[in-house]
Formats: structure tokens, C-alpha cells, sequence
């Protein structure tokens, strides 16, 4: 009885410690295994998130927080910022065998968000670029004085240094590396070439050039200055003599206008003139065309005046026995009731003696 308690006691106890030992092991595995599970990674805003899921790119996420539970699920984050790099070369041969040494700078960016699908097709073959500045930076280095070599070997020495070379050897190696970095998925930005390092032989090389072409540029600003010069004592004896010439044209022209304007003012005068004449004449006419009328409503005033009388005249003409009539009604229209009448013989005068104080009136009555 006593060995059968016994037995079960260790069979539990047994079980438990299998049980604490398992819960153990799981919870190891769980929290140094990092393939099973991520909780709340972030990326930030200068990141791209890679999401892996069975060792296969699921997906690239942009900033934000995440969380994934698998087997083999990860989230690797690659910088999305600016990489600079800065690349000498002390010794590159030009076309015509001088040498150059040149400094190149400038800036990477690996495959960003819009551009996942770069980032996906060259994550097995280029994810240690994307990961690691460092192997990021050698790799473009190296690409950098691949480039250098091509854009100085393919010019001369003073189409590498004299002038505004150095900006075109920029753009070329600027072109040049962009060119060999597209194939990493990577973009070179701000190539800059901010020294350009010359050997004793290379300098003085450059200084002959440059004294040669200050001398040329030189010869050339006295030569333009003294064409300069001449075209302008020529311009300022052309400019005298066309002044003289608008001179003696204005005087002449002065002239001209001035004998145009005697004469228009002669002809004025002449118009006035004539046009004065010419009213006057006007008036005259108008004048003696009043006068005219005048006359003839004169003329028929008078005659309607002395109609009367020439009727008068034609009728006293026509009938002589009238007039005696009308005389002797006149005669005696003269007479008044008290007038006295003497009658003498044909052919003898009347004397007529006025009466007076002591006076008697007498009248001759004998015939002669």
C-alpha cells in the first residue's frame, strides 16, 4: 500500500518538470529566434521597410509600424537618405599622355518607395549595398574612378583644365556614373569635381598654356581696341560731316520753307485783295441793283400816282365839250350866293373899280 502511494506522487512530478521544461524551451526559442515574429518595428521617415516572409520579399512599406508572426518573417529597413562619397585619383593619363589627378564628390540614394520594384529585383544580388554604407560606398567609388578615367582619357590635357573644361569634364563624369550606378538601382546626385590635382610638369604646362592665352586674349583685346578706336575717330568725322551736310540741307531746307511762306503769304495778300475787291464789287452791284428796283418801284408808284390824272387827260382830250362843262362847273362852283355877276360884250374888258369911301363903282358897258 505504502510502495503504490508513492508511484503516482513521482509520475507528477515527473510530468510537471517535462511540462516546465518544454514551456521553457519554446519561450528560448520565441525570444532569440527572430525569423518567428516582429511586433511593432517602426521605419521611419528617411527608411523603406522590406517585409520578408519565408525568405521571399512579400512587400516594401514606407514609414510606420508593423508587426508580423511566422516562420522565417523579417522586416529589414535600408536608408532612404543621401550616401556621400569622395573619390581621388592622383594619376589618370589624358588622350595626349599628361597626367591628372582629380577629386570627384557627389551624392547615393538607394532604391526609395516609388521605386519597390527596383528594390525587389535587385535585393538578391545587391542587398549588401542597400544594408551597408560602407560596401555602398566603395562599390560607387570604384565606379566613380572608372568613370573618371573614361571622361579624362577620351580629351586632351587642355580640354580636360583650360577654360570651362572642368565643367564639361563634370557632366561627363556626372552622365558617365549615373550610367554605371543605374545598374545597382542606385542614382548618383550633386557630382561635383572640386580640385583638379596637377603634377610640376602639368603645371607648368598649364601656366605656359594659360600665359599663351592671356598673351593671345591680349593681342587680340589691343587689336579690337584699336579697331575700336579707329571705327570711332571714322564714325566722328563721318558724324561731322553728316552734321555740316544736315546743316547746310537745314539752311536750304530753312530757306525753301521761308520763300514758300512769302509766297503763300503774297498770294494771302492778294486774295484778301482780290476778295476785298471782289465785296466791293459786290456791294456796288447789290447797291445799284437796290438802286434799280428803287427806281422801278418808283417809276411804277408814279405812274400808278398819275394814272388818274393821264385817264383824266385822255378823256378831256378825247371830249373837249367836257372840259368846257367841267370848266364851267368849276366857274360856278366859284361863285357865292352873294357873288355879282357882270356880262360884256365879246371882245371888251370890264373895269372893275373897287369900292371905297366917296367912291362909285362904274363899269365901261360901251362897245369899243
Amino acid at each position: 500500500m505504502r510502495s503504490s502511494g508513492i508511484r503516482p506522487s513521482i509520475n507528477m512530478n515527473v510530468i510537471r518538470g517535462i511540462i516546465i521544461a518544454i514551456v521553457i524551451f519554446i519561450a528560448i526559442v520565441i525570444l532569440t529566434s527572430s525569423n518567428l515574429f516582429y511586433i511593432m518595428q517602426r521605419v521611419e521617415q528617411q527608411e523603406v521597410g522590406v517585409r520578408f516572409r519565408g525568405g521571399r520579399i512579400v512587400d516594401v512599406v514606407g514609414p510606420g509600424l508593423y508587426t508580423d508572426v511566422g516562420f522565417y518573417v523579417e522586416l529589414k529597413k535600408v536608408p532612404s537618405s543621401a550616401v556621400p562619397f569622395t573619390v581621388e585619383d592622383d594619376e589618370i593619363i589624358t588622350q595626349d599622355k599628361q597626367r591628372l589627378g582629380l577629386v570627384v564628390a557627389g551624392d547615393i540614394f538607394r532604391p526609395n518607395l516609388s521605386q519597390a520594384d527596383i528594390m525587389k529585383a535587385n535585393w538578391a544580388q545587391y542587398s549588401e549595398l542597400y544594408l551597408q554604407e560602407s560596401i555602398l560606398q566603395n562599390r560607387v567609388e570604384g565606379l566613380a574612378r572608372q568613370s573618371m578615367k573614361v571622361c579624362i582619357g577620351e580629351r586632351t590635357f587642355n580640354d580636360n583644365v583650360i577654360g570651362t573644361a572642368r565643367d564639361v569634364l563634370r557632366e561627363c563624369i556626372d552622365t558617365e556614373l549615373s550610367r554605371l550606378a543605374e545598374s545597382y538601382g542606385l542614382q548618383i546626385s550633386n557630382v561635383v569635381v572640386p580640385n583638379i590635382i596637377l603634377s610640376n610638369e602639368a603645371q607648368a604646362l598649364l601656366d605656359a598654356i594659360t600665359q599663351s592665352r592671356l598673351n593671345t586674349e591680349k593681342a587680340a583685346q589691343d587689336k579690337l581696341k584699336a579697331e575700336a578706336e579707329a571705327a570711332a575717330e571714322q564714325a566722328r568725322q563721318q558724324g561731322e560731316v553728316r552734321v555740316a551736310q544736315s546743316r547746310t540741307q537745314e539752311e536750304a531746307r530753312q530757306q525753301t520753307t521761308l520763300a514758300q511762306l512769302e509766297t503763300e503769304r503774297a498770294q494771302a495778300q492778294q486774295m484778301v485783295i482780290e476778295a476785298q475787291k471782289a465785296n466791293e464789287l459786290l456791294t456796288a452791284q447789290r447797291n445799284f441793283e437796290i438802286s434799280q428796283a428803287r427806281a422801278r418801284a418808283a417809276a411804277e408808284q408814279a405812274k400808278a400816282d398819275l394814272a388818274p390824272e393821264i385817264a383824266k387827260a385822255e378823256l378831256y382830250k378825247a371830249n373837249p365839250e367836257y372840259v368846257a362843262l367841267q370848266t364851267a362847273l368849276a366857274n360856278a362852283s366859284a361863285f357865292k350866293a352873294t357873288d355879282k355877276l357882270i356880262f360884256t360884250p365879246l371882245g371888251t374888258i370890264p373895269t372893275i373899280i373897287v369900292p371905297g369911301p366917296g367912291v362909285q363903282p362904274t363899269i365901261e358897258t360901251s362897245p369899243q
